[in-house]
């Protein structure tokens, strides 16, 4: 929630200043940003001081993420805009299992400050390199106008059925999707006997495998099949979040620990194959000066609903269902939030529709 919170809120405001001035610089410096309250996470003497580190954590994350779905979308033609969209987004599985396995191993071989540590200095000496190669493209001079208050670029996408649609379906897989990576390790633990190297090394695996070949194939997937029908931007994330729901059931219930793997593996690229479709469709529900801001709202639905609820909902299952089911209480938890990808899917079906009328092309002006 500490993250959550400022991460969500701060992302509109950073948006709306990457839109009207640089988005690279704007992203080059919150990158320095967060790497810097990540490695203060590592000094930490008191859990105040861990949450407002956090808390810094998130102002710096927030101006990250949606100028760089707006930077992509501005070099990459619509044909190839997708499988950009998700290979920047192959970040997400890659960090979470280099994270994963090089975070467990320092905090086995050193301790879990080493990790924030290492993590921290590794973004901050990457933020100039960052400013260094990538470069905002010209843009219109009529772009700082349209881009200069929120009340402007807001209303718009805001209007539009699909994105609310969409925003809500994102956020319900995140929910669930956030829970169970932040307690995931927990349950291994709990219910397999894996100690923090056996965690790391399962969890990498799985992210690396499973995750990297998710998140391209949605892109590939929506780049090849949306040329001839904008709705399958809306349509590959429904089908692939109604089979990762009773995947996760069967992975998270297995019998024992191979057999989770081959479970999990799946569902765990399969929940994240909507980041390149549903990403690049956000980016086309306004004109092209509007597309940080457009993100950054979206971003603000899906993280406050799926960072801000999810890890704590299953925590708060956990201790409901303790007398019922002890040790395996947090197991029985993560299931429970598993319904949320079948609701995701719901949603993102009724999107598939209004996404046909509420595409604009890059040529094209509300």
């Amino acid at each position: 929630m500490a993250f959550a919170i400022l991460y969500s809120v701060l992302a509109v405001p950073l948006a709306l200043i990457a839109d009207r001035t640089s988005r690279s610089r704007v992203i080059a410096a919150s990158v320095a940003v967060w790497s810097a309250f990540t490695a203060l996470c590592g000094t930490a003497a008191n859990f105040w001081q861990l949450f407002i580190f956090r808390l810094g954590v998130g102002v710096g994350e927030a101006g990250g993420v949606a100028p760089s779905y707006a930077l992509i979308a501005d070099y990459f033609p619509p044909e190839r805009r997708a499988r950009a969209l998700a290979i920047f987004s192959l970040g997400i599985p890659l960090g979470l299992a280099a994270g994963t396995l090089i975070g467990a191993y320092l905090a086995a071989w050193v301790n879990w400050r080493a990790a924030f540590l290492v993590m921290g200095f590794a973004g901050i000496a990457l933020a100039p390199v960052m400013l260094y190669f990538v470069r905002d493209l010209p843009r219109s001079k009529d772009a700082p106008v349209a881009a200069a208050s929120l009340l402007q670029a807001f209303p718009i996408i805001a209007a539009k059925p699909t994105f609310w649609l969409m925003a809500t379906a994102a956020a319900s897989s995140s929910l669930a999707g956030y829970g169970l990576a932040l307690w995931t390790p927990t349950v291994l633990e709990r219910s397999f006997g894996l100690d923090i190297i056996g965690r790391g090394q399962f969890l990498a695996s799985i992210f690396l495998i499973g995750g990297t070949a998710g998140v391209f194939a949605g892109g590939w997937l929506a780049d090849r099949l949306g040329q001839f029908d904008r709705s399958w931007y809306a349509k590959l994330p429904a089908i692939a979040w109604l089979i990762t729901a009773p995947l996760f059931v069967a992975g998270l219930l297995a019998p024992n620990l191979w057999a989770a793997w081959l479970l999990l593996l799946i569902p765990n690229a399969l929940n994240i194959l909507w980041l390149g479709p549903v990403v690049t469709a956000v980016q086309h529900l306004v004109p092209r000066e509007m597309r940080s801001t457009a993100s950054a709202s979206f971003l603000l639905i899906n993280n406050l609903i799926g960072l801000g609820i999810g890890p704590t909902l299953i925590g708060a299952l956990s201790e409901l269902f303790k007398d019922r089911f002890g040790t395996e209480a947090l197991r029985y938890a993560a299931v429970s939030v598993v319904g949320f990808y079948v609701l995701a899917s719901i949603l993102m079906y009724f999107a598939i529709s209004r996404l046909r009328n509420d595409w604009v092309e890059d040529s094209e002006e509300v």
